[in-house]
């Protein structure tokens, strides 16, 4: 067989590179990732293997137990999701970094108390953080690459099969709480993941071992549904993210009341955390609230056309939902929300609206108004608000 001139010239490229990518040490180019990382917006950033063996176990108990729903994906994808090197062949390392989201006196536990306000989890409050942490995370691949040549890698942003919690444990990154969330002691939990595979064989760190939270069950007491069914262990489908996100059919009436005002997502058990009040501000301005999102009415996003739902939510993460499951949501909370006249003429101009999803839950919205004028009813008070919980304000970036 013949090789062409090109070919030998790619293969010999193709040499030097590999030869250059082993001539630097792995632990210099460890230590140079970190600086860049930090460069460009990652507080944290951990490197791992590709074993995953006992998250796989965790997996497949937690889909044997139905806990994901509706949510399909998590099993179609066999073992590519617990398996990196069947996702993204080759793959020897995983570089695991973390991005803090949460903008500088944001009042989270103030808007729960307020029931004719709408709470959006406040990772959603600005732009999508797909695109922002992938950049982020090419950007930090090539840079290596500046330095020895190419080499393989693929990044994602909780966008494909990939076990980030896991991976983010291992690589160092934080425990598993009680919540299933990871937690970091500097930290807490109100940060982003992402993750580079790589054929790199890099210096791995040490998995974080240490459980914090100890004796303290705050996520589990105030879960506003009991979504937290064990230690580490969610049922997806009484969690109001899940059922606000997630869920496209009609929302379980027994968890309706329970959702109060959380229209997209909940943050409920990262907000009792204590570990939360270690929370930094994050420094991305795409991460700021858009569109008072972060204390807007109710009635008022309800009465947004879908025009207006198209353009406000552009380049955002409650895009995803579409303006029918947005209405879904919302009125829930106006059903929530003390009696109003106002709220009450918004819903009853949507009761002839060209969907079945929509109208149900727009005459429960009216039913629960009713109540609530007839029996003088109070809105009952949010779990956090009970909790005597103090308002989470995040601190001055590191």
């Amino acid at each position: 067989m013949t090789t062409s001139k090109t070919a030998r010239a790619e293969n010999a490229s193709a040499s030097a590179s590999s030869d250059a990518a082993r001539a630097l040490d792995p632990a210099e180019m460890a230590d140079k990732l970190r600086i860049w990382a930090r460069e460009l917006g990652f507080q944290q950033l951990g490197i791992t293997d590709t074993d995953l063996d006992a998250h796989e176990a965790y997996l497949n108990r937690w889909l044997e137990a139905g806990y994901h729903g509706e949510m399909d994906y998590m099993a179609r994808h066999g073992t590519k999701r617990t398996r990196p090197a069947e996702l993204e062949p080759g793959t020897l390392r995983i570089i695991s970094v973390r991005m803090d989201y949460l903008p500088p006196e944001i009042e989270s536990t103030r808007v729960l108390g307020q029931p004719e306000r709408a709470y959006v989890a406040r990772y959603a409050l600005g732009r999508d953080y797909h695109k922002l942490i992938r950049k982020r995370l090419t950007q930090l691949a090539q840079k290596l690459q500046q330095e020895i040549g190419d080499f393989g890698f693929r990044a994602f942003v909780d966008s494909a099969p990939v076990m980030e919690r896991a991976l983010a444990q291992k690589a160092g990154i934080g425990w598993f709480g009680k919540n299933a969330m990871i937690l970091n002691p500097q930290a807490g939990s109100l940060f982003f993941l992402g993750e580079l595979y790589t054929d790199l064989p890099l210096p791995v760190d040490q998995p974080f071992e240490r459980d914090h939270c100890g004796k303290c069950t705050r996520c589990q007491t105030w879960c506003p549904t009991g979504a937290i069914v064990d230690d580490k262990v969610i049922d997806a489908r009484r969690c109001i993210s899940y059922l606000t996100i997630e869920k496209h059919g009609p929302i379980p009436l027994e968890y309706r009341r329970a959702m109060g005002n959380r229209v997209f997502g909940c943050d409920d058990c990262q907000l009792v955390c204590p570990f939360t009040r270690f929370t930094r501000a994050t420094r991305e301005p795409d991460f700021a609230p858009r569109h008072a999102l972060d204390r807007a009415r109710l009635v008022d996003l309800f009465n947004w056309s879908e025009p207006e739902f198209l353009e406000h939510t552009q380049g955002s993460a409650i895009r995803r939902l579409g303006y029918e499951r947005w209405l879904r949501n919302l009125s829930v909370g106006l059903g929530n929300a003390p009696f109003s006249e106002e709220i009450v003429a918004a819903l009853r101009a949507r009761l002839a609206w060209p969907s079945d999803l929509v109208r149900e839950h727009v005459r429960w919205a009216l039913s629960e108004q009713y109540l609530k004028r007839d029996e003088g009813r109070e809105v009952s008070e949010p779990p956090l608000i009970e909790a005597g919980y103090s308002d989470i304000i995040a601190r001055a970036p590191a």
